[in-house]
């Protein structure tokens, strides 16, 4: 009998569309905050100087053993591959909890090796270029700012943002001189991958009018336009 039957799974319940609006203004305000970060960072470091010293030279010193720098400091990028130069060679704690005001230990994730890995990077390859690194970091930051801010190719723009957003975690999260908070590295690689999960560009974005174009393109065997679909 038809009332024997065992009830089927539970569908679940249409999103309500205040929760519908609130999804897409969340992706929208992601998008334009992490693009807009990426455009406030583009003037110190304008091409072709990158705001260096005339002679490119870089910001040089020590960290004792009590991570207190002492650092005979620069300008503009050339400052700061200096300082990630210099602070490469001692302890990077990250993820830094203090409990001692309670009785508690200091929690911290030590990335040092990462940090010495990024410091070769640095002396070997970003330091000697710096005349073609810049134009390179520079690019890469126009090219984030673009993609995210407009919407177009935005999960492209939140891969370049991810690892760009990697090399200035492990270069300065949680160095102390000069004082940067730890968590404005730490929120930026966590914040890209969201918007390379959400492909923000398809809310209010130039994607939401460019992907249904590749997508058509690529039902028709153009792989090309595939990969490029992916992307948006």
């Amino acid at each position: 009998m038809e009332a024997d039957k065992p009830a089927g799974p539970r569908q679940p319940a249409p999103a309500m569309k205040w929760e519908q609006w609130l999804h897409q203004a969340a992706v929208v305000i992601g998008r334009l905050a992490l693009g807009y970060l990426f455009f406030t960072q583009l003037w110190w470091k304008v091409p072709p100087s990158f705001g260096c010293p005339a002679d490119f030279a870089v910001t040089t010193g020590t960290v004792d053993e009590n991570r207190r720098a002492q650092l005979q400091r620069t300008s503009g990028l050339c400052d700061w591959i200096g300082v990630e130069s210099v602070w490469a060679k001692a302890p990077h704690p990250v993820f830094v909890a203090d409990m001692q005001s309670v009785g508690g230990p200091v929690i911290s994730v030590g990335i040092g090796l990462l940090a010495r890995l990024n410091g070769v990077f640095i002396d070997t390859v970003a330091i000697p270029g710096i005349r073609w690194f810049g134009y390179a970091v520079w690019g890469m930051e126009a090219f984030i700012f673009v993609s995210l801010f407009f919407g177009v190719f935005s999960r492209a723009g939140a891969l370049v943002a991810i690892a760009q957003s990697m090399q200035l975690w492990i270069g300065l999260a949680g160095i102390t001189n000069p004082a940067e908070w730890e968590w404005s590295y730490n929120w930026m690689p966590a914040l890209s991958l969201l918007m390379l999960a959400l492909a923000p560009g398809r809310v209010l974005g130039v994607d939401a009018w460019l992907r249904p174009r590749l997508l058509k393109a690529a039902e028709s065997g153009n792989r090309a336009a595939g990969l490029l679909a992916w992307l948006t």
